[in-house]
């Protein structure tokens, strides 16, 4: 079974699930100031290192090892996803272990971040509540897209890549005739011999000069600057320049021709249609750059890599604009044509990382074959581990790592936001001392509001959409026909019945998870149908419910990754202090084999929901 979370994340987690009362809370119960920026790595000093010692990143040789060996290839045939629960390390390892290996010659890496654009360790977890939005699917689409541009820059840079190249990867997959004529000029729209027009390598070759002699100074990403190629001849930079021209000219016709098809896009987003040439006419470009690339690769003259970190965010970004494909048609799209790319010629690296459960449980089903990704996954650390990396170097053993061990458990990001806390403590005006009770206080209370709830919140939304699609027809009969009560949602339209539904579902679905001790192991016991609840569905894609990777040889659990993002130890701490939206929650000392007692101290009246958390009877 799967190390146990402590009961203590039963009340953590339905404490999180609101009242109808209190729908909309206040961003900031604790009122807490802001937390302050954290302070430059550099300035750890060697006098001050018992005090002010930097935070550093843990290698994890045998993890590192398997990452690196498959970028190391210039082409694969599939594409590789690094999953596991929230703030074990995935980012970290990526950005600060791999990363820069994979970005020294001949190597080539482009690293996209889905969530956020830069690193905000070690205070990832205390963000604004304006953090929690979903990002808009044309930002991610320009993050995307410039990555890329980068790497087919460099590989321009480098001779790898020329407008022969360009023009062979788009002739696979697009007409090119009539975009072509167009930006060749007014002479190729008169045609050629005998009034049928000029042939595509033709008029490619007008379209590219053009494009050379038109080039806008605005426009860097595919032009040479100052003091590039400065070692190459006039007959080799010329062959760049074309190469750069001929990128200019890939991207306007795509682009053109995406633009041809708004109005087929805008009826098929209206009609709840799909079409798969229109969810393609949205990555076609990054797709073409995945190929050219990819043609390019070669061991030790240049080996292109692409990191999507948090490829989760791209399926649940928003999109306001009609005549683009919704991002989760975007995400299934860009996924589908890298899996045919390396299943048909071999793609380059590309890596995967995320936290959501559906792409270890799901995922595979969704895109048609069980080993359709070479799966790796990630739970962090073992307590033994930890507590080998972190006493005595950051945390003395009995003062202060048992109490932190106990509570938090071995995420190391937990681990690196509390050893942050606790050297700011005198310094920041956030805690009045730096007792380590107290840090773990102000930390679980951020912790709770700006995680917790929100997580919680947008669970019992998907939820009650489930209701909503009873009610209209989308959900078919046969997965209604059997009796769990979350089989016969209400049939009415009343949106109180609703929500009340919706939280007894959560509510019953945590409490069943706590009496299986967070861990079920359903291939073992012929559980599949647990993913038919829609409360499972909504705290799995929600990061709250991790589901581990199936595998052919052994039945891995499903367990609470805790939407503190914490895996939590059974804990003996005397008391705690958390943040639950109005609610002062203080737990008395905790003995798993009794009652739990919880003092509460509420300003409005109690709901069925805080009675439940309080008086359950643990074993």
């Amino acid at each position: 079974m799967w190390p146990c979370p402590s009961p203590l994340l039963l009340v953590f987690l339905l404490s999180s699930i609101p009242s109808p009362q209190a729908r909309n809370p206040p961003q900031n119960p604790t009122n807490l100031p802001p937390p302050p920026p954290p302070p430059p790595m550099a300035a750890a000093s060697a006098g001050a290192a018992g005090r002010r010692r930097a935070w550093r990143v843990i290698p994890r040789p045998v993890l590192e090892t398997v990452l690196h060996n498959h970028a190391l290839r210039p082409r694969v045939p599939q594409p590789l996803i690094l999953h596991g629960p929230r703030g074990v390390g995935k980012s970290t390892l990526l950005l600060r272990r791999l990363l820069p290996q994979w970005s020294e010659p001949p190597h080539a890496a482009a690293f996209v971040d889905f969530l956020r654009p830069g690193s905000d360790a070690p205070w990832s977890l205390l963000l604004p509540a304006a953090e929690g939005t979903a990002p808009s699917l044309p930002d991610l689409r320009l993050r995307l897209e410039s990555a890329l541009e980068g790497l087919a820059r460099a590989a321009v840079l480098r001779g790898a890549v020329g407008s022969k190249d360009v023009l062979a990867a788009l002739s696979r997959s697009h007409g090119l005739h009539t975009a072509l004529t167009r930006l060749a000029g007014p002479a190729a729209r008169r045609g050629g011999r005998g009034g049928g027009g000029y042939p595509v390598p033709t008029l490619w070759a007008r379209a590219v000069l053009a494009a050379s002699s038109s080039a806008r100074a605005d426009d860097s990403t595919f032009c040479i600057g100052e003091g590039e190629a400065t070692n190459c001849s006039m007959e080799e930079k010329a062959y760049m320049q074309e190469a750069m021209a001929a990128l200019r000219v890939a991207k306007e016709v795509l682009r053109m021709q995406e633009g041809w098809r708004k109005e087929a896009v805008r009826k098929m987003n209206r009609t709840g249609r799909f079409s798969r040439p229109l969810a393609n006419s949205a990555t076609d470009w990054p797709c073409l750059l995945l190929d050219v690339l990819s043609g390019a690769a070669e061991v030790d003259f240049f080996q292109p890599k692409l990191v999507l970190n948090n490829v989760d965010v791209l399926r649940k970004a928003t999109c306001e604009d009609d005549t683009m494909v919704p991002a989760a048609m975007y995400h299934d799209s860009l996924i589908w044509r890298v899996i045919a790319l390396g299943a048909n010629e071999q793609c380059l690296p590309v890596i995967m990382s995320t936290s959501d459960g559906y792409y270890s449980s799901q995922a595979f089903v969704d895109f048609g074959f069980p080993n359709i990704f070479i799966s790796r996954e990630t739970f962090g650390w073992t307590p033994q581990e930890a507590k080998l990396h972190m006493v005595p170097e950051f945390f003395s053993e009995k003062e202060v790592w048992k109490v932190v061990d106990e509570v938090l458990g071995t995420n190391p990001r937990q681990l690196s936001e509390i050893y942050m806390l606790k050297q700011n403590a005198d310094s920041t005006g956030v805690l009045h001392d730096q007792n380590i009770e107290e840090i773990i206080d102000i930390y679980l209370a951020h912790l709770q509001v700006s995680v917790v709830n929100p997580a919680m919140e947008a669970a019992l939304g998907m939820v009650q959409k489930f209701a909503s699609d009873v009610r209209e027809g989308k959900v078919p009969e046969i997965r209604l026909s059997f009796g769990a009560p979350w089989r016969h949602p209400p049939r009415g339209d009343n949106p109180d019945a609703s929500y009340k539904w919706a939280k007894i579902q959560l509510m019953d679905f945590v409490q069943s998870f706590v009496n299986t001790e967070f861990g079920v192991n359903y291939l073992a016991d012929d559980s599949l149908e647990i993913f038919d609840d829609p409360a499972a569905l909504a705290m799995s894609e929600r990061s709250i419910l991790h589901a581990a990777n199936h595998s052919r040889n052994s039945a891995l659990p499903c367990s609470m990754a805790c939407s503190a993002e914490v895996t939590i130890e059974l804990s003996r701490i005397n008391s705690i202090l958390m943040a639950t939206c109005d609610t002062w929650a203080k737990l008395s000392t905790l003995d798993e084999r009794s009652q739990l007692q919880v003092e509460i101290s509420m300003e409005q009246d109690r709901s069925p929901l805080s009675i439940l958390a309080l008086h359950m009877q643990l074993t």
